[in-house]
């Protein structure tokens, strides 16, 4: 490890700690409690026996882990999409299996009170009011390791079925309704005769700042599973009406909105190379933000001056880069690179997923180059200048 900024680890080897994607809530409104998972094994796909403890850190009292709740709904890469509900105080939720469903937990970390809601959750709104999911079970099976396991995929031999797609979950009321299709979306400006026997799915949904549309990713995966997946990138108000195709180039990858029309996503769009490019979702109109050849889970600083961006591994050391990248300069300050050792790939690799406090002067990460994956702090506010 090669550190350019103060650096600690703060869960210990006893387990294995992590904490899962990027775009989620990991501290707390007041920067004390840090939240994440442990289990106590590592390089296999998750059985639907196989339970993970959720937790929090307490960072100003030694850094002491604090059990609340465990979970059979998880993967490697998202976790449960365990997160604290914005403007609920103390208030986290993740995903779990019951009996037949995935379903969501929302728990008062105060008083004890769980809500248990109808379905796992992808997204959350800003007011943390309602919550837009997708379906884990049609994840797990066209693409393993950002779905659950234990509940099969019911549509597995359909193409583009017609009763899976988007819900938008009433988190007061605990009530559900699906509002895109995946059928739908079949026959929304795309030429199905391009795959005629492709698997189609969604995955990576996230609501804008102001709540008022989201972002999906529509993917779809040909018989001949050599060739991959392709993906179109698109919006839509949180109704489901108003559906936006923003980028059907098929490759978009990892994206941040930057405020409530614009998307930061890595994508080739046509006649243009692999690089961060900044959309207007109301017309799909382009710029390059962030000119890196290198894919990663890129979020804005708070007052969006600051991109903070990973890497994926790289060469035969496999260095996995973390850095923040200052928009008007084009000043790169490197922050910390972590070497990923070999057996960490695929399904179960450690990707650093940088995620910052509420007033961005904190980063924390996952990474295994040692004692397997755990989560990592590093101050930034010295380096922000």
């Amino acid at each position: 490890m090669i550190p350019h900024v103060p650096i600690e680890a703060v869960t210990g080897p006893d387990r294995f700690h992590w904490f899962g994607y990027y775009d989620k809530l990991q501290f707390d409104s007041s920067r004390r409690y840090l939240l994440g998972m442990a289990v106590d094994f590592e390089g296999r796909s998750p059985r639907p026996e196989d339970t993970i403890q959720l937790g929090m850190i307490d960072l100003r009292d030694d850094n002491r882990w604090i059990d609340f709740a465990q979970t059979r709904a998880w993967c490697w890469q998202q976790g449960c999409m365990l997160q604290w509900v914005p403007g609920r105080e103390r208030t986290v939720i993740w995903n779990d299996r019951s009996g037949e469903r995935f379903v969501a937990h929302m728990l008062d970390i105060d008083t004890g009170e769980k809500v248990e809601i109808p379905r796992a959750i992808y997204a959350l709104s800003p007011d943390g009011r309602s919550a837009v999911a997708t379906d884990f079970r049609r994840i797990n099976h066209l693409r393993p390791g950002y779905g659950y396991a234990g509940i099969p995929d019911p549509n597995e031999g359909r193409y583009a079925p017609d009763d899976s797609g988007i819900w938008l979950i009433d988190l007061d009321r605990g009530t559900e309704e699906l509002i895109i299709t995946i059928e739908q979306v079949t026959r929304f400006e795309f030429d199905v005769d391009e795959a005629p026997d492709a698997m189609h799915y969604f995955n990576h949904l996230l609501v804008n700042p102001d709540g008022s549309r989201f972002e999906f990713l529509h993917r779809w995966r040909p018989a001949d599973e050599s060739a991959g997946f392709r993906t179109r990138m698109l919006t839509a108000d949180m109704s489901g009406s108003n559906v936006r195709v923003v980028d059907d180039s098929g490759h978009t990858s990892h994206f941040i909105w930057k405020d409530p029309h614009h998307i930061l996503a890595y994508t080739k769009p046509p006649e243009h190379e692999s690089a961060f490019y900044l959309f207007d979702e109301r017309d799909g109109g382009f710029v390059c933000e962030l000119d890196e050849r290198r894919n990663g889970h890129c979020t804005y600083l708070p007052g969006g001056e600051w991109i903070l961006n990973d890497t994926y591994p790289q060469g035969e050391d496999r260095l996995q880069d973390l850095y923040l990248y200052h928009i008007d300069s084009g000043r790169r300050v490197d922050l910390c690179t972590f070497p990923a050792p070999p057996e960490y790939s695929g399904e179960w690799r450690c990707d650093l997923h940088p995620r910052f406090s509420p007033d961005g002067a904190t980063v924390c990460v996952d990474s295994a180059h040692e004692n397997g994956r755990q989560i990592y702090l590093m101050e930034i506010r010295d380096a922000c200048v």
